[in-house]
């Protein structure tokens, strides 16, 4: 009987299924003419007549599966369509490319089924069940979950080894309890698989683990059921040392882009941006400005959910929030709020008057930021001042990226996919002199190492000080963000840097 991931748990509610979802069958085949036919036979006499559709999905094979596969459609009570990719795709591409016929051909449910025979048609139903029920988007087959199974089954010591030590790795470094990663044996909810992005994954085997991940960070529930292990005299086409690898990488690839960099194909930060409360960050040095001031009004721009205006709140100050989305509780953080698209300029409604404007990191998002900021200027009181941060496209990272021909978006950082505009220290001082306004002070923040660790609330010290050094040695070079603080020019300032500059570094 199916076991529910109770025990095992992956976030997420499945949306109930129709009582009489359509239920698919994809069939990857790869030189498989031996197998295909009885691979098709096995399927339960019970559980043919609630199959709207098999599709039997042959990998450019190198023997007669095309032409077994059609011989069977012929005299089948299935209801078969069968294709020949013109050239092979590999495992992941052919699964690609399956799932884009399924969800064209409006079907709820599809298993996948190998046409080797590893993998038993007889539990067919065990899977399809908890999604016919509603219960879950995904449901997996374990060759893990019945103690001895796996070894009794044929499956190769080394095999086992690896797929024990690979699957309690890929659970502790993503946030999961699988009994097994590494069973291609699977029915989804097509709706499910439409809302990820399977088509940029691998065309390898790594797919497989992709497409977990994929959903885990969709917030899909996965459950989990027994199937039994068949190892017979199939062959098998995957390089264990390189599969390895690749599964590594994923992960790796998934921890990093779930603290912003890259695009985001695996695992996605989200639209509202992080605030950073560590004591290196550049929330945390504004806010150290904001608590040395008097109670003051202040104007967020690009506020986000609010979180720095509800702290400058508790200096006394009356903050004004701005940003071109309302995220969830931002009114009840701030004294008020107003959604706007800052590209347009900020509303009238906001006022004027005020003895601080806050733009973290919001002018790299903006395509006329000089425009922006004489809107700024002119909305200050007689001795307001403006803090602004913006990230440093002079850092390494991005330097090295450009430098090796690897220029691309991040989804946050300093190659933020929503930048416009990028920034240098002194392509910043120009762009604020343009505008009327004068640097008076300057902060240099090295990497977010508290983002970094995530989980870890503590970074050694010796990274920490390494990190201070590096950025106090040369600013421009190894600082990720720049903090200014500017005023309305006076008289003595010039091209917006004034003779008697204070720059901070970190501590």
């Amino acid at each position: 009987m199916p076991q529910s991931s109770d025990k095992r748990p992956v976030a997420g509610l499945a949306a109930p299924q129709p009582k009489q979802a359509r239920i698919g069958v994809l069939v990857v085949a790869y030189n498989a003419d031996t197998t295909l036919a009885k691979v098709l036979d096995r399927i339960p006499a019970d559980f043919r007549k609630k199959i709207a559709k098999v599709y039997v999905c042959d990998d450019h094979s190198q023997d007669s599966t095309y032409r077994v596969g059609l011989d069977y459609r012929l005299t089948s009570d299935l209801p078969m369509v069968v294709i020949r990719h013109p050239r092979n795709l590999g495992y992941g591409g052919n699964q690609k490319a399956g799932y884009r016929l399924v969800i064209d051909g409006h079907l709820d449910i599809i298993v996948l089924l190998h046409g080797d025979g590893q993998y038993a048609p007889e539990c067919i139903a065990d899977l399809v069940s908890p999604l016919e029920r509603g219960e879950c988007d995904a449901v997996f087959g374990s060759r893990m979950m019945t103690k001895g199974g796996a070894r009794k089954g044929g499956m190769p010591l080394y095999k086992f080894a690896g797929n024990r030590i690979l699957t309690k790795f890929e659970n502790r470094a993503l946030g999961m309890r699988l009994s097994e990663f590494h069973s291609g044996y699977r029915a989804y909810r097509v709706q499910a698989l439409a809302e990820i992005p399977f088509e940029t994954n691998s065309d390898g085997f790594n797919f497989d683990t992709q497409i977990i991940i994929q959903l885990h960070d969709a917030g899909k529930r996965i459950m989990e059921v027994p199937i039994p292990t068949y190892y017979g005299d199939e062959i098998s086409y995957v390089n264990g040392i390189k599969y390895a690898k690749d599964i590594f990488v994923d992960v790796l690839r998934y921890r990093l882009q779930k603290r912003g960099f890259a695009s985001g194909d695996l695992g996605n930060v989200g639209h509202e941006y992080t605030f950073k409360p560590g004591e290196t960050s550049s929330h945390w040095r504004i806010l150290n400005q904001l608590r040395r001031l008097p109670p003051s009004r202040i104007l967020d721009l690009g506020v986000s959910g609010g979180r720095l205006g509800r702290l400058a709140r508790e200096y006394g100050h009356e903050v004004t929030g701005v940003d071109v989305v309302e995220p969830p509780g931002v009114r009840d953080r701030l004294d008020n709020f107003f959604v706007a698209d800052l590209d347009l300029g900020i509303p009238a409604d906001v006022g004027s008057g005020y003895d601080v404007v806050v733009a973290a990191d919001v002018l790299e998002h903006v395509r006329k930021p000089e425009e922006l900021l004489v809107q700024i200027r002119s909305l200050l009181s007689p001795k307001g001042v403006v803090i602004a941060s913006i990230p440093n496209f002079g850092h390494w990272y991005s330097r090295g990226r450009t430098a090796l021909g690897l220029f691309d978006y991040d989804q946050r950082g300093i190659l933020d996919r929503g930048h416009v505009r990028f920034f240098t220290r002194r392509s910043f001082h120009r762009l604020v002199a343009t505008a009327g306004l004068s640097v008076v002070r300057t902060e240099y923040v090295g990497l977010p190492l508290d983002v970094l660790a995530q989980k870890q609330r503590v970074v050694a010290r010796g990274v920490r000080t390494m990190e201070a050094m590096l950025v106090a040695l040369r600013p421009t070079m190894f600082a990720y963000q720049i903090i200014f603080r500017l005023e309305a020019q006076r008289p003595g300032v010039v091209l917006g840097v004034p003779r008697n500059q204070k720059t901070e570094f970190p501590a």
